[in-house]
Parts: structure tokens; C-alpha cells; sequence
């Protein structure tokens, strides 16, 4: 028996990471190694094929890192249960066929392009002379955690930290058409990218830490000005505690109606979630308004405990008021009023962003052009920046951030 079928027979035995059949890349080396058996136009067209594929996806030349990392990322009964602590309920059965599937995926990161194309040139000599001439991709190393012999303690530490499946390969995620979408290319922001606002950045981090500590949390409610870093602070915290099981869901405003689908989605799973509600206002007491409340305290889909609700607004009572509004023919004025008022209140943890004085926004700007490596002195970055902020209608770090900018 040749490597290339053994190893084909071996790919179709998995059984635990058989999901991992489903990646791209995989279906290609499975479809390259079932071809070697058949005529030479098919194998030379499976191998073409294979090959074009790594090459769009850039990984022709680390092959096996891709499919150990297909593996790492898989979602199924040993990696669920390992993201919840709870690999010791899993039978003795299940960890045999894991140890299996192990070797199995360690076999497929071994067999060489060369050796696929030297049995099937010593079985077909008439295609040798297109062989000779075919590009061969590289195997590469293995991601650490399928180098070498399985250790099933770092495999399960791994899922520990960092879950499985979509929420291991992706840390930020958005609710769009009834269903949570990985985001791509998230915003890298760190926490050593802000200057100022120590207090409530502070204030947010303690309670995030909280949340994720199991200790008494709340929802939070970040408010104040525009430009204030109020969202940047949710996305650095969210890049921040990736590593301790926390990922960040944003949810249009539009959608809240949809929260207990979401809710359905995430409750079961063995990681931390931050329902993220960007720039949130109403201009009246709408069906968003009303489903918000019912998330946020007293509704039958109440939130699960392995989410908080962080949001923002540059409003403090989130609801768009006038005068108008208050001049009304309800009898119990009061109430209304209480009613305007009840959604705020229902956050536990508000923390207020209020623009920098000047010296403040002046202390941010030197900051960031000491980052950037600006070669000015401060009264020629102070002279500039104040009169950068007069043409935006006012100071903040926002402000601080893009005059700084237009100086690279």
C-alpha cells in the first residue's frame, strides 16, 4: 500500500474532527489523494486544482499548519466540552477516538508532495514527464498544539481559553440577518492606546473583570460626548480579555427585537459575551425602546449570565426629548416622565465621557505625537491643535486624534 491511499483511507476515518472535511482546503487534499488512484488527466487535475487553491488562500508552502489549524478551530464533542472545563466527562471512548484522530492528522501533515507525485509517476510512467514539471508545495510546522506527541491537557487548555469553532477562530462578531457574523478585520485598538479618562476606562475594565470572574457585574451604559473614545473603550477591552474567554457581539439598535434569538445562541456556549449597542438613542418610545427595557430587566428572555450588555450613547436618558413632549394632556405626567426615564436607569454601571478641558486635550495631543514621532514642539502643536479644534466645533480626543493625523 502506498503512503498517498494509506493516508487517504487514514482522512476517511476521522471520526471526532470529521468536521474538518468541510474546509476548503481539506476537500482539496482529500479530492488530490482519492484522485492518485485514477487516470492520469484527473490525478494532474486534482493535484492543479489543490495546488491553485493554496496558492489563493497563501499557504502553499505551510500546508500542515493549515490543517492542524482547520483541527485546532473544529467544533465537536471533545473541544465543546474542553471550552467548558468539563473533559472529564467525556467517556473513555471518546478520548481514544481523539488520540485517533490525532495521529491521523499528524500522518496527513507528514506525506509530502513529492512523495504524492513519485508513487503515482511509479504507477502511471506516462505522466512523469508533466510530474517533472509540477510545482510542489511544503508542509511547513504544525500550530504548537499538534507539534508532537498529543498532550490532551494543553489541547483542552487551548479550548479552555480561547472556546471553539467560529468563536475560537474570531473574536469580534455582529448580529446581522438572524444570525452572528464573524467580523473580519476588527479593530486592533489597544488599551495603551488612550490617554485620559482613567477614571471611567477604569471603571468599565473592574467590572468587565468582574463579569468575567463570575463576581457581581453589571450592564454598563457609556455616555457623554462625541469623540470621547467611549466606543474604542468597549473595542479595547474586548481585544484586551480575548484571551480570558470574552468576545464582543455588536447588535444594531434596529435589531434589539432579535435578542432573544441571540440569546438562544450564546447561552449554552462555554465563553463570555459583551452584546455591544453602539451610539444608542431613541426619539420616541419605539418597539426597540420597549425591547431593550425587557432585555435589560423584567422580560421572559432575560439576558444569560455569560453576557453583559455594554452600550453607548451621547445621551444620558437615551431618549430625545422637547419641551413639547412634557406639555402634554397625560394625567399622570409623572408616570410618562418615569417612563422616558426608565430605560437608563436600568443599566447598573453609567459612566459619564465629558470633553477634555484644554489642557487635557492638549496633554492627549502631545501624546499621540510623541507616538507618531512628530519632530514639533508644543507651542507649535499647541498653536495647531487649538486651531484644528476651533474648525471642529470643539475639543476631544477624537479632535487630538485627527489633527495629529493630518500632520503624517
Amino acid at each position: 500500500m502506498t503512503e498517498t491511499y494509506k493516508n487517504y483511507l487514514l482522512l476517511n476515518s476521522l471520526s471526532v474532527y470529521r468536521g474538518i472535511l468541510g474546509r476548503s482546503v481539506l476537500k482539496g487534499y482529500r479530492g488530490l489523494l482519492a484522485a492518485s488512484g485514477g487516470k492520469p488527466e484527473e490525478f494532474l487535475s486534482a493535484y492543479g486544482s489543490f495546488y491553485s487553491l493554496l496558492c489563493e488562500r497563501g499557504v502553499c508552502d505551510k500546508l500542515a499548519y493549515t490543517i492542524t489549524r482547520a483541527a485546532l478551530f473544529d467544533e465537536n464533542n471533545f473541544t465543546l466540552a474542553a471550552a467548558a472545563g468539563e473533559t472529564d466527562s467525556l467517556s473513555d471512548t471518546v478520548i481514544d477516538a481523539v488520540k485517533n484522530d490525532y495521529n491521523i492528522i499528524k500522518s496527513l501533515c507528514s506525506l509530502e508532495a513529492e512523495t504524492i507525485l513519485r508513487e503515482y509517476s511509479a504507477k502511471f510512467p506516462e505522466a512523469e514527464y508533466v510530474i517533472q514539471t509540477l510545482p510542489r508545495y511544503t508542509l511547513g510546522s504544525p500550530v504548537s498544539e499538534f507539534d508532537g506527541d498529543l498532550d490532551i491537557n494543553k489541547l483542552s487548555d487551548f479550548h479552555k481559553h480561547n472556546g471553539c469553532g467560529l468563536f475560537a477562530r474570531y473574536k469580534a462578531f455582529i448580529w446581522r440577518d438572524g444570525d452572528i457574523r464573524p467580523v473580519e478585520h476588527p479593530d486592533k485598538i489597544s488599551m495603551d492606546c488612550f490617554t485620559g479618562y482613567e477614571i471611567q476606562r477604569n471603571k468599565v475594565v473592574e467590572n468587565t473583570k468582574a463579569f468575567l470572574s463570575g463576581k457581581s457585574c453589571n450592564n454598563c451604559l457609556l455616555y457623554g460626548d462625541m469623540g470621547t473614545g467611549k466606543s474604542s473603550t468597549v473595542k479595547a477591552i474586548g481585544n484586551e480579555f480575548r484571551k480570558d474567554g470574552l468576545r464582543i457581539v455588536e447588535m444594531p439598535k434596529e435589531r434589539l427585537m432579535d435578542f432573544p434569538v441571540l440569546v438562544d445562541k450564546i447561552a449554552s456556549l462555554p465563553l463570555k459575551f459583551i452584546v455591544f449597542i453602539d451610539d444608542l438613542s431613541f426619539r420616541h418610545q419605539d418597539q426597540s425602546y420597549t425591547s431593550l427595557k425587557a432585555v435589560l430587566e423584567g422580560g421572559l428572555a432575560a439576558r444569560p449570565k455569560n453576557a453583559l450588555i455594554y452600550a453607548t450613547s451621547n445621551r444620558r436618558h437615551l431618549v430625545k426629548e422637547s419641551w413639547q413632549d412634557r406639555d402634554t394632556d397625560d394625567i399622570h405626567r409623572n408616570d410618562n416622565m418615569q417612563e422616558t426615564l426608565s430605560l437608563s436607569d436600568r443599566f447598573g454601571l453609567a459612566v459619564c465621557y465629558q470633553n477634555p478641558s484644554k489642557q487635557e486635550y492638549l496633554d492627549i495631543v502631545f501624546s499621540l505625537a510623541e507616538e507618531a514621532g512628530l519632530k514639533m514642539s508644543e507651542k507649535e502643536l499647541e498653536l495647531g491643535a487649538e486651531r484644528f479644534a476651533l474648525g471642529r466645533g470643539g475639543r476631544s480626543p477624537r479632535c487630538a486624534r485627527q489633527y495629529v493625523d493630518s500632520l503624517g
